[in-house]
Parts: structure tokens; sequence; C-alpha cells
């Protein structure tokens, strides 16, 4: 609110002689006013819509007096004061000094960042920097014009704003719903809208939970810098003491996230449990990004009785990547943790290192693209059994699997005159694997498997008016996969989903361990509604057809047998990014196998 009274400051400073309608340069008072003159007793009166202007801040009152010889300024209301960053202060009447350090407003409403009222009796201004409000009604609720009761209120005998602070104190604070009293406080501070971070308390919660009883939390908030804070929140019942804490930091090319809970409890009170969750992101040189997510827990059962997270599979990961428009590179490094009950970490592949590699190049004597891409993968059980022990899967206990795949491959778009689109396709992909600490297979296996497709589209346009669209477009693909599949385990490829993000692919399979062979054909027909201003729709149907029957495709995927099952793909979606999605799987005899609706 200083900056308010500034603009005073400059006006009453300025000759009278160039005060009246001035518009100077830039930062200059302006005063504008419909009478304006000098008195015997040299005081200086603006009377009339007078309205003072200094950059941002204007006042604006019913007339302005400013005594030369006591240095008194007084101004009548209505007054409206107004500093351009979004504290406002209305009032009746305001008499203060030369220096507009000290002075007093009566009838006076402050109104902070558009957020926050504060209505008082008056307003003493002390030093330049402590509004005092008297006998003052504080809400963040809309203000009737007919005197209505806010929904809540807190009234208080007095309110001190310090504006370098930003803070508002309260002296004898009553919280009010409506008219009725609900609490009352001999001091209350609390930050004023304008103020982004302070440390302070934040709003207590209560939970019940049939373990641990009813508990109450109670955060503080530590502001440890601009770029830096920290929750504190103690969590209290008759069978828990915990300490929960989050902590968050932003540095110049990143930032950190972690949150964490420190128990002890009745439920095992010879243990110390709690959690840690942490994530970070941070750019790096030459375009590189370093993320990192670590999520860890002390036991099975501390997520289902404190509540703070749903997850039953915890992934912790390390990752350097870069994308640019014509290659892309990632080294991940992940950690798995199992809270399901019935599964053993030490048989499942907790520790996977996977990376990629692609490059594209666009050769101008043949035209097209060649595409390298390089794939690394490695997971590893910490079990060194190499047979499958007494457990209910048929896995092999401790089986480590690591593989390094390549695929080369040419692709070249043709466009005709009559609006057929052609696209082919040929290559050849490398495959190496390794397989460690397992009795029923080999160790290594190389492959090499040539491959090309064509695929056809005939897109069709429809204007349906200025700003909407339609295309209709069939499309039908045949595409071949040399070679034999090598006789490794399924690792990776185990859960197979046919939709139209596949059904153009030479292999649905997701991960490399699997891949298609033989003759494979698709039809299908993709109708898309366009609107930039509006909603959008999609719908597609295809069906695969193949020479091989693949075994590794089981019943519920939609691809067993010789001829896929009919595929019907649907999604609505609008400019606010709300979308619904819908997918359909057929079989032969026109029976639903499957459906998903998401949105």
């Amino acid at each position: 609110m200083r900056r308010l009274f500034l603009i005073l400051a400059l006006i009453i400073s300025t000759p009278w002689s160039v005060m009246a309608q001035s518009t100077g340069s830039d930062g200059a008072a302006v005063l504008v006013a419909d009478d304006l003159y000098i008195t015997r007793d040299r005081v200086l009166v603006a009377q009339g819509n007078v309205e003072a202007v200094q950059g941002n801040t204007r006042l604006r009152a019913k007339a302005i007096s400013y005594d030369d010889q006591t240095g008194l300024l007084t101004i009548t209301g209505p007054i409206v004061l107004n500093d351009g960053a979004g504290a406002v202060i209305l009032a009746d009447t305001a008499e203060l000094d030369q220096g507009l350090q000290n002075g007093l407003l009566r009838g006076a409403r402050m109104v902070l960042n558009q957020q926050l009222q504060l209505a008082a009796a008056q307003i003493d201004r002390v030093d330049g920097r402590y509004s005092q409000l008297y006998k003052t009604a504080v809400t963040s609720c809309k203000v009737c014009a007919d005197g209505e009761v806010p929904l809540w209120q807190i009234r208080a005998r007095r309110v001190i704003h310090d504006e370098v602070a930003q803070q508002l104190y309260f002296d004898d604070a009553t919280f009010r719903i409506r008219t009725v009293p609900v609490f009352y406080l001999p001091r209350l501070r609390l930050p004023d809208p304008t103020l982004k971070r302070a440390s302070g308390f934040l709003a207590p919660s209560v939970r019940t939970t049939s373990q641990l009883g009813t508990g109450l939390k109670i955060p503080y908030f530590i502001k440890l810098g601009d770029s830096r804070d920290l929750t504190v929140t103690p969590y209290l019942s008759s069978s828990t003491r915990t300490l929960e804490l989050r902590y968050r930091q932003a540095f110049t090319n990143g930032k950190i996230d972690f949150i964490g809970a420190y128990t002890r409890d009745d439920q095992r009170p010879d243990e110390q449990r709690g959690y840690l969750f942490g994530s970070g992101a941070f750019k790096m040189s030459r375009g590189y990004l370093l993320s990192f997510n670590i999520k860890t827990v002390s036991d099975e059962a501390y997520f289902s009785e404190y509540g703070y997270s749903y997850e039953d599979r915890l992934r912790s990961d390390l990752t350097l990547s870069r994308a640019r428009r014509d290659s892309y590179v990632r080294a991940s490094l992940y950690n798995f943790e199992s809270l399901r009950a019935g599964e053993v970490n030490a048989t499942l592949p907790t520790l996977v290192i996977d990376g990629e590699f692609e490059r594209r190049f666009f050769p101008k004597s043949v035209g097209g693209e060649v595409r390298l891409s390089l794939q690394a993968h490695s997971h590893r059980r910490s079990s060194d059994r190499d047979t499958d022990g007494p457990d209910p899967d048929l896995i092999v206990d401790g089986r480590d699997v690591a593989r390094i795949n390549g695929k080369l491959e040419y692709l070249r778009r043709f466009t005709f005159r009559s609006g057929l689109v052609t696209d082919v396709r040929a290559g050849t992909s490398f495959n190496f694997f390794d397989i460690t600490q397992d009795s029923t297979f080999a160790q290594n296996h190389s492959d090499i498997a040539p491959f090309s497709s064509v695929a056809l589209s005939y897109p069709m346009v429809r204007r349906v008016s200025a700003d909407v669209s339609q295309v209709l477009t069939p499309v039908a693909q045949l595409g071949w996969t040399g070679g034999d599949r090598q006789l490794i385990p399924n690792e990776e490829s185990t859960r197979v989903e046919f939709d139209q993000g596949n059904l153009l692919a030479l292999s649905r399979f997701p991960r490399p361990d699997r891949r298609e062979r033989g003759t494979i054909a698709a039809l299908g027909v993709n109708w898309a509604r366009i609107n930039p201003k509006g909603w959008d729709a999609y719908i597609s149907a295809g069906q695969v057809f193949r020479s091989i029957v693949d075994p590794s495709f089981s019943d519920t995927s939609g691809l067993a047998g010789t001829s896929s099952d009919l595929l019907l793909a649907a999604q609505i979606r609008n400019t606010a990014g709300m979308a619904i999605t819908a997918r359909t799987l057929l079989d032969t005899n026109l029976q639903i196998s499957k459906t998903e609706l998401r949105g």
C-alpha cells in the first residue's frame, strides 16, 4: 500500500504552476480536476472528479486540499486508491502528513490482491510501513452491496498490516460463520495475499482408521529460501507417532521433490517404519535430460495402514535421455519392489538396465528415409536357483536375461495423382540373447530376420463446413518377416494387446524377445471428423490375417489363429483436453471377446 501514497508525495512536491492537467514523461505525476486553485492561506485545492495518476498508481477522490504551511493533506471521498499491483483502498475521508508516512483514513476498506477484504472504521498510517485498522472485519468472500453477511469472516479489535513483511497481525480475533462465533484467538498472524510463500502452520486434518484410531495432523511449512522449502507434519493418535516430511528445491536447471514419513506405532512396536518417495529432473549440457524417481517402504503393510500410496509395485529409476529432430538416445536403470502377497522379490526381475538409440537419415540420391535403431536390455533376479522352485509360477527362479537388438530399415512414401498413398518398408533386424542361471535353455542365441511390407491407403476428404472436415481412409498392408523364432523364454512379451495403434505393425509383440514371422496381411478403414474449434471424432475397424499360427498369442489377445478378431475402436475429444476412447474385439461369431472404455 505504500506505493498508493507515493503518488501524492510527488504531486505535492511538484510546483503548483505546472500541476493542473500536466502530462509529463514516464513516471511524472498527473493531477486532473474540474477546478484547481490556491487560497489566500496558501492552500492548494482540487475539486470535482479529482484523479491523480503516476505510472500504474491511481487516486480518485471528490476533493484534495494541501496546506503548504502545516503540511496537512486532506482528501474528501469517496476515495479510491489503486497501486496497480493488487492493493486497493476505499475510504470516506483521509488526513495525511506532508510525507504521507502518517495519517488517518475513516470509513476505510482495503482489498489485497483481489482476494482479501479488510473493512475498518478507520485506518492509521504509521511510518509509511504499517496500516492499523480498527474494528475490522476480514473475509475473502464476496461482500454484497445490500449488506448481506459473508459466509465467513474474522472480526478483530485491531489489525496491523506490515507492508514490508507482508503480514497481517490480529488482536482479539473471532472467527465467525455468518453471524455465529466459532472460536476466539487473542493473537493471530496471517500472511497477506501478496506473499507467495511464508513459514507457518497449514490447515490441520483429522484421520480415523480402525487400526490407528483417530489422529490429528498439523502441518508446518518452513520457507528455507526463495527456492527451497520444508513441510513438517506431526501425525499423532493413540496408536501411532508419525512425522511426515516433504522437501522441495528448485535449481536453475531442474528441481527435486522428496516426501516421506518416519513412524513408531503399536502395530509393530519393535520396528522403525516409514517410506520415502523422491523425484527430480535436470536439464544437462548438449540437450540431455537427467531424471530420477525413488520409491521405497519399510514393509508391505505400511501403505495399506497409513494410506500414503495405493501402489503394490514400486519402481525406482534413473534415466538419461536426449531427443533431437533426427535422433533419440536413452539409458535407464530400474529397480522394482513388489508388495503383493504371494510375490517373492528374489524370483522377480527387480534390477533392469535398458537403453535405446535411434537415428534417421534422408539420402537425397534415392529419397525416402533410412532408420537405424539399437536396443540393449538386461534384467536380473537375485535368486541363484537355475530351476523353478516350489512356487505357483512356472518360471525359473534365478533366470537372468540380457539382449542386444538392432534394426536397419528403409522407408519410402509414394503419393500418386489419383490420391493413392503407398508406403514401402524393407530392412533387416539382428538379435543377440544371453540367458544365464537357467538349466532349461542354452545360454547364447542370435539370428538375423529380414522383413518388408507394402501398405496402400486412399484418403478421401469431405468438407462439411468452413471449419469441419471428414476423412475416410481405407487401408491394406501386406508384410513378410523371415527366419524362425529362437528357442528363448518369453520374458517381456507376456501381455499382447490388439488395437488401432498396431494394426499395420509387422509385429504386435511389445518387446523384441518375440517377433511375428511369415506373411501377414492387414485390412482396415479409418474415419475422422476434425474441427480445430470444436470436437474431433475417430473410428477405426480392422483385421489381421497370417500364414502361420503363432502359439505365443493367447486367446484373450484377439490375435490367436490365422485370422485375428475384428477390431472396432473409437475416440471423441474436444479442445479442452477431454477424451473418451472405446475399443472392442469381435470373434468369428461376431461375439464380443473383449471391450474397454477409457475417459
